[in-house]
């Protein structure tokens, strides 16, 4: 029997976590509305439309977030 060699993380490391805007603003604690504010002056976090579904890669949504703190 010969063995097939083992793949590692590479599939899993490819995952990625998206967020609705829905999410976005529980987390934030805002409402709705200042979301879809931010899109359209294009200052919020970078939103990919899939189909008719707006949606936001949390890593995308954490570079965003760490560009906006407060020194």
């Amino acid at each position: 029997m010969t063995s097939l060699p083992e793949r590692g993380r590479t599939a899993e490391s490819t995952d990625e976590t998206w967020l609705t805007p829905k999410d976005i603003c529980a987390q934030l604690q805002i409402p709705e509305q200042t979301f879809y504010q931010w899109r359209a002056k294009r200052v919020g976090p970078p939103a990919y439309r899939i189909g008719r579904h707006l949606r936001i890669s949390h890593s995308d949504f954490i570079a965003w977030l760490a560009l906006h703190a407060e020194q």
